[in-house]
């Protein structure tokens, strides 16, 4: 693979004025496409096989009013006064006939038609039903409703709307996501020292990005793509995309530093730190195309679209950076005295001495003073007692996984909206006036074997009658006929709100209740509506938790395997990687779901989870948590095979990869925590998620945890059985391959000479020692090689 990507720099270096236009131009294709074609996004939860999709498919075809998009007109009469006088109930009639009037609707309800006033007599409900989903309603009929509404506010009433059609329909870029990228800027100009290198790094990341959204949502009118699936995409693409080309273009800096020709240095970087890409990309995309294997569509979606963005953010980095790179030319090489040029040249320090050994961050004058830079500083720190380390780390991680173990899954409804808006204040009002299970009611399909009307009718009220007795119900509604005369449909009001586990429980007790029904009535019954179809969602994303985790942890162990020839490091990754996950969930619900801090971080509603957050976190975490083991550790590892000394191959390992990876880190931070601002139940929760999440396995685990596990392995961490270590795969993701000598007639890998004296040449070691110098020191003659490996591995 390193060979191949070599060569694909040089191809794209060469030819960057193609390569850059063949980017632009499929760009502004898929630009025109959307323009032209653009569809609709669809933000319906659908899961299809379980009883609650079967029934509302079978509603769409005979009732579309109870399975389309709806709308509610709260009003609310004046303190003192009751809605049902007559100025009142005639403004409210307006509004009815208004709201008839209004492109779309299929039908509206007026309070005296359904009951919808409360108790004391001070507020009323208006419904609104369409024949359609939301994602089809347009948003001139919403405005023609909302228009509804206030008009009555003139004669003194105070309204409020609410209903499905509020939910999320777009795409959110605002000035929090802005200056989430501009923070990335930042960071990209503190650790190259050049703010063209800054900006040439962001630049292919920006393209790449705008590419997959284009190509996202061009697929809207042929395929059901929700704004979440946008917006994670968005969020992903620009978190990766941005990382990605910064392992390559610090490497590439790094050797312009030392004076490599800009073509050959282009083609090296791509070679090595664009293997190691290369991998992390990959393990993205398989952890999120693996979401399309649970059987939601939504999510399936998801993944995919997200794992596309990913994909996009590889190819951009493989091929955009060196195109990019070449207008740049030697322009991109730190200048001569500058800090990032004296620590991009600092090669020759010697890895035997204690501290003095700096090549990431110490220039001359700090290498004869003795100072180590701040990576050495750290992993020398954290190993010095490792054991008090990985007691210290794993207990604070535990403890932040706790609050996991009583997490509760649900979708998110108007009731998790900003309390400012109009959704929210119908929503509380109707929980307040009502109670909450008139925002979540349950509708329960009838059908009988006897087609006739009159029959169906009997089968109904019998049915209704039995539905009145279960727990928790506080009313049934008349059954409502459809246009098949063997079907009806009965409204159940629960007495708790949408996301209860009461609420949950009743929709089990109904369908328990089932069979006894059929035995006295005749008739089936299944359980719909928005709330059911929310539930079975919920219910199947957390019996695939276990699952997919299960899968997941499999792949990491497999793939580090291969990557590293050990056994000790997978598992301390998979165990890494499940502590990051389940501290990060501690959080989610700390937050979320029980409150804490949710008026300082403007969280507008506590409450369960959102029900796919936990899948998404963990196939997401997975790629960047593989991605930052592969950097940090990788160069752990040449430094074991130059050296053959476990301890300080640890320090001097860490020594090149701690900067970047602290660089990536702080990126994907900010771009996930420019998303947490937004007033999106789905979104909001995902990017705090995130954000803690790359935040806890980046500095906690990978920079913190992992030295101390190898310090206190020591010679075992590298051990592999020698059978295991000859049927395993090599997948050289560090580039070793370039070592080799080139082949006859290959002009891409003439000018490439790395060393083998120097070991393997890995994909983070952006500052390490310079391979292509000739009178380099040879290693220390009693270190395993790259030649002994396989003999020696198995063996302590």
């Amino acid at each position: 693979m390193a060979v191949l990507l070599h060569r694909l720099g040089h191809s794209a270096y060469r030819h960057r004025k193609l390569v850059l236009g063949i980017w632009l131009f499929v760009l502004a294709a898929l630009i025109t496409c959307v323009s032209v074609f653009g569809g609709k996004l669809d933000d319906r939860f659908s899961v299809p096989g379980t009883e609650s999709q079967r029934a509302l498919d079978s509603l769409s075809q005979t009732l579309p009013e109870a399975s389309g998009a709806s709308a509610q007109i709260v009003f609310t009469a004046p303190e003192g006064r009751l809605v049902t006088e007559a100025p009142y109930t005639a403004a409210i009639a307006e509004a009815v006939a208004e709201a008839e009037r209004a492109p779309q609707v299929g039908e509206v309800v007026a309070p005296g038609a359904s009951g919808a006033v409360s108790a004391d007599r001070t507020t009323a409900i208006v419904q609104v039903q369409y024949p359609v989903q939301i994602a089809e309603v347009r948003t001139s009929s919403v405005d023609a409703i909302e228009d509804a509404a206030r008009a009555a506010e003139t004669d003194g009433l105070r309204t409020s709307v609410g209903g499905s059609v509020f939910s999320s329909k777009g795409v959110h870029i605002g000035p929090s996501e802005i200056i989430g990228v501009a923070v990335a800027l930042l960071v990209l100009v503190v650790t190259f020292g050049s703010l063209l290198a800054a900006g040439m790094a962001l630049l292919p990341a920006l393209i790449g990005v705008a590419l997959g959204l284009a190509g996202l949502l061009a697929l809207a009118p042929a395929v059901s793509i929700s704004s979440t699936a946008v917006t994670l995409a968005l969020m992903l693409g620009l978190a990766v995309g941005i990382d990605y080309v910064l392992f390559i273009l610090s490497r590439h800096r790094q050797q312009l530093a030392r004076g490599t020709e800009p073509k050959e240095s282009v083609a090296l970087a791509v070679g090595t730190a664009g293997s190691a890409v290369v991998f992390a990309g990959v393990t993205v995309i398989i952890a999120l195309a693996a979401l399309s294997v649970i059987g939601i569509p939504f999510l399936t979606t998801m993944g995919l679209g997200a794992a596309g963005a990913v994909l996009i953010a590889v190819l951009a980095a493989i091929t955009l950076v060196p195109a990019v790179a070449g207008f740049a030319g030697s322009r991109l090489a730190p200048k001569p005295g500058s800090r990032a040029g004296r620590r991009a040249a600092d090669v020759e320090g010697s890895a035997d001495a204690e501290g003095s050994a700096d090549v990431e961050g110490v220039g001359d004058a700090e290498r004869s003073t003795g100072r180590a830079t701040m990576g050495t500083r750290w992993t020398k720190w954290v190993i010095a007692k490792p054991l008090l380390t990985v007691l210290a780390v794993a207990g604070i991680l535990v403890t932040l996984t706790l609050p996991a173990m009583d997490l509760r899954l649900a979708l998110p409804d108007n009731g998790s909206a900003p309390h400012a808006s109009t959704e929210r204040q119908a929503y509380d009002t109707i929980s307040e006036k009502f109670g909450p299970g008139f925002n979540g009611p349950l509708l329960v399909l009838v059908e009988t074997n006897n087609g006739t009307a009159a029959a169906s009718s009997q089968a109904g009220a019998q049915v209704a009658q039995q539905l009145g007795t279960l727990k928790d119900v506080k009313a049934v509604l008349p059954p409502q006929p459809t246009s098949d005369p063997a079907q009806s449909v009965i409204t159940v009001l629960p007495a708790s709100g949408p996301d209860s586990v009461r609420t949950d429980q009743l929709v089990r007790d109904i369908r328990e209740a089932a069979p006894g029904i059929h035995d006295t009535t005749g008739a089936t019954v299944a359980v719909t509506g928005t709330t059911a179809v929310n539930i079975d969602v919920s219910n199947r994303l957390s019996d695939s938790l276990l699952p997919f985790v299960a899968i997941v942890v499999g792949l990491s162990l497999l793939l580090l395997m291969i990557v590293f020839r050990s056994l000790v490091i997978p598992v301390k990754a998979a165990v890494g990687f499940l502590l990051s996950v389940g501290a990060s969930l501690g959080l989610v619900v700390a937050v979320f779901q029980w409150g804490w801090l949710a008026d300082v971080l403007d969280v507008p509603h506590s409450g369960p989870v959102v029900s796919f957050l936990p899948i998404i976190l963990i196939g997401v975490l997975f790629g960047l948590a593989m991605d930052y083991e592969v950097f940090l550790v990788s160069g752990m590892r040449e430094e074991w095979a130059h050296t053959g000394r476990a301890r300080q191959s640890v320090v001097d390992g860490a020594r090149h990869s701690v900067r970047v990876v602290t660089a990536a880190a702080l990126i994907m931070f900010t771009v996930f925590a420019g998303f947490f601002p937004l007033d999106d139940a789905l979104i909001k929760p995902i990017a705090f998620a995130l954000a803690v999440g790359v935040a806890i396995d980046a500095f906690a685990v990978r920079m913190t945890l992992v030295p101390a596990v190898l310090a206190l392995a020591g010679r075992g961490a590298w051990w592999l059985p020698a059978w295991l270590d000859r049927i395993l795969p090599d997948l050289d993701v560090e580039g070793s391959s370039l070592q080799k000598a080139a082949p006859a007639g290959s002009e891409e890998l003439e000018p490439v000479s790395l060393e083998p004296t120097q070991g393997r040449a890995t994909a983070t070691d952006l500052t390490a020692t310079d391979s292509t110098t000739a009178d380099s020191t040879p290693p220390d003659s009693t270190a395993p090689g790259r030649g002994e490996r396989r003999e020696a591995s198995g063996s302590r």
